[in-house]
């Protein structure tokens, strides 16, 4: 059984050449098609845009800071507020406008129970964008 050709020449050895010629082909139309299109994918048109003063549509958000201490005073924006003025001013706040983020330190001492207090208080204002402020360990 031959390999390289269909006479019969006696040699039974394969032929150890690999034709490339159809892949040389396949690359060189394949490099054709992309010399011809590679210009068209920079169609620029020149427009000459009308300048406006407007705001940026990426306005940081508004931040509430509310810290915890170890002994379960709340501050809000640095401000002492005791528990039951706690939700009117978070509905205060969030009827204010815009969706404030609520970013709340609590000390590591503070009981879990008043994180809780300050956590509910919040959601019941509306506050859903709630993120717990942390320090990295050295």
């Amino acid at each position: 059984m031959a390999f390289g050709s269909f006479e019969n020449s006696g040699s039974s050895q394969p032929m150890a050449e690999i034709n490339t010629t159809p892949l040389v082909d396949v690359m060189l139309v394949l490099l054709v098609i992309f010399i011809i299109t590679a210009p068209l994918f920079h169609e620029a048109l020149p427009i000459d845009l009308p300048r406006v003063d407007a705001s940026r549509l990426d306005d940081p958000p508004q931040v509430l800071s509310v810290a915890i201490d170890a002994a379960g005073d709340v501050f809000i924006d640095g401000q002492a507020v005791e528990r039951s003025d706690m939700a009117a001013r978070f509905l205060a706040i969030n009827a204010a406008g815009g969706q404030p983020e609520l970013h709340l330190r609590a000390d590591r001492g503070t009981r879990y129970e008043r994180v809780t207090e300050v956590l509910a208080d919040a959601q019941r204002a509306g506050l859903v964008k709630i993120a717990f402020v942390t320090e990295p360990t050295p």
